[in-house]
């Protein structure tokens, strides 16, 4: 594992679980990333993992503290029991292994969005906080929240905060959306197109459970 910046790349050859790791992107200075956490080994176990790129406070700025992903999980059958990733540019976690397992997952999409156009996954308005690759053919998660409070500019728009290929073994149960500030920007949709929108005046969607 090596740091820099206040930010961990890891190539994970663990024996025992990965537990109570913290990444600061920014925040006391400007610091830059772009994935902040990647696992690329099999079988492995994380417990509270909290990666976060700071976008309010001292040192921050859209260009200036840039980090595109916090999450990325690459092997194969990992688990991971609380997972906190924030602020982000891009998406939030970027799932790309098989079997793999979430327990509690939190996010708040980046405050900072200046304008849509900066904010665009090709033709999708922002982009999922939690993204399961379309090559995964098993996966599941339990109890997860993504939250957008676009106070830069509230006409920002998330198309969905989860996103994740239809298949029989890719499950995700109990997920909620939420804009913050009484509806400081909107995410539409839940997971994929499925789900209400979290905007003014619904401010809380809730989803028990998708793809399916």
């Amino acid at each position: 594992m090596r740091s820099a910046l206040g930010v961990i790349a890891a190539k994970c050859q663990f024996e025992s679980p990965m537990r109570d790791v913290f990444v600061r992107v920014g925040g006391a200075s400007v610091g830059r990333a772009t994935q902040s956490l990647v696992i690329n080994s099999n079988d492995v176990i994380g417990d509270n993992l909290w990666l976060w790129r700071a976008d309010h406070g001292s040192g921050v700025g859209w260009t200036a503290n840039t980090a595109a992903n916090g999450l990325t999980v690459n092997g194969n059958d990992v688990t991971i029991y609380g997972l906190f990733v924030e602020h982000y540019q891009r998406s939030q976690v970027r799932w790309n292994g098989n079997g793999g397992r979430t327990y509690f997952f939190q996010n708040e999409m980046p405050y900072d969005v200046p304008d849509q156009s900066e904010w665009m996954s090709g033709t999708t308005r922002g982009f999922a906080s939690y993204q399961v690759a379309a090559s995964v053919t098993s996966h599941e998660a339990w109890g997860l929240g993504s939250y957008c409070f676009f106070n830069r500019n509230p006409s920002v728009v998330a198309d969905l905060a989860f996103e994740a290929p239809v298949a029989p073994s890719v499950r995700f149960h109990d997920m909620v959306t939420v804009s913050l500030g009484g509806g400081k920007g909107s995410i539409l949709h839940v997971i994929n197109n499925v789900g209400p929108a979290a905007i003014a005046g619904a401010t809380v969607q809730k989803l028990v459970g998708n793809p399916r």
